[in-house]
């Protein structure tokens, strides 16, 4: 069976007409009528009934014409993505994560991929939520590992990497300390620290205070070391999420789970990417990650 015989028979059924389809895929009405019997010859089975100058599909037709048209997709595909691959002079995969990120899987991602495609270029960059939403948008990245925010959009990718539990860490020396966990109310009145750029701080702010109801005194940091430095000052509390391993954090600082309702607050973490720019390096990536961070569950 060739690719080019299911091509003429789902293209027969598209245009219902064997003389349309025949100059469809510039052949004779002749030669795509006997590559159709060929075909039909070959499975055994009968796919369209002929009736003088009309046709019917026969059950075994439709289920054929239903998954040809699959296979058909999934090899113009494999054939753009080969050829897309062979041009490619340098090939890179730009990463964006979320500049709080603080599990180890992400970095073993990085040396996993990178050791399997050693002809992939990868470039990382980190920011806020809305900052990398528009990175990706602007096509500055090619995949966003992120948290979601808002409702998924059919122009992209929304591949769910784990639902993260979160937490807060708070100086050892601050009273909410003593507690097994925390609830939302507990820490309304602690100011939250919040790692983000100066042109984020208000879109930050709004999402933690106004979603996740974490009070309305925040403070903020650059990075996550210069906020759990802040912590450890007993300025505040550091929302944290659960995405894959997280490290130790030492004598100085306790990591409380929050709990709002009587359960556990969790986040939905996704990987992002434009449907229209997918690629073979991007969806490996996005799988590598998944796997080590469901591994850790």
């Amino acid at each position: 069976m060739l690719l080019k015989q299911i091509k003429y028979f789902v293209t027969v059924v598209d245009c219902n007409s064997f003389t349309e389809a025949a100059e469809q895929c510039f052949i004779s009405q002749s030669a795509i009528s006997q590559q159709i019997r060929v075909l039909e010859r070959e499975l055994g089975v009968e796919l369209i009934q002929r009736e003088n100058r009309h046709f019917q599909i026969t059950p075994a037709g439709e289920y054929f014409y239903r998954h040809g048209k699959d296979i058909l997709k999934d090899a113009e595909e494999l054939v753009n993505e080969t050829i897309k691959i062979g041009k490619d002079n340098e090939l890179q995969l730009r990463i964006g994560y979320l500049q709080y990120y603080n599990g180890v899987e992400l970095h073993q991602a990085v040396a996993d991929f990178s050791r399997t495609y050693p002809e992939v270029s990868i470039q990382i960059v980190s920011g806020t939520h809305e900052e990398l939403y528009h990175m990706l948008r602007s096509e500055e990245i090619d995949i966003a590992l992120s948290d979601q925010r808002r409702a998924f959009s059919e122009e992209y990718v929304n591949h769910q990497l784990l639902m993260g539990n979160c937490y807060a860490e708070i100086s050892s020396r601050n009273k909410l300390s003593d507690q097994e966990k925390l609830t939302v109310e507990d820490l309304k009145r602690t100011p939250c620290i919040l790692v983000s750029s100066k042109e984020q701080r208000f879109n930050e702010q709004e999402f933690y205070q106004n979603t996740l109801n974490f009070g309305d005194n925040f403070l903020f940091a650059e990075n996550l070391e210069e906020a759990r430095l802040m912590v450890v000052g007993n300025q505040g509390f550091l929302p944290i999420e659960e995405i894959g391993t997280l490290p130790p954090v030492g004598e100085s600082i306790k990591r409380l789970p929050v709990y709002r309702k009587g359960k556990q607050l969790k986040r939905n973490y996704c990987a992002f990417w434009k449907i229209e720019k997918a690629n073979y390096y991007i969806e490996e990536f996005a799988e590598i990650l998944h796997k080590l961070l469901m591994a850790e569950e």
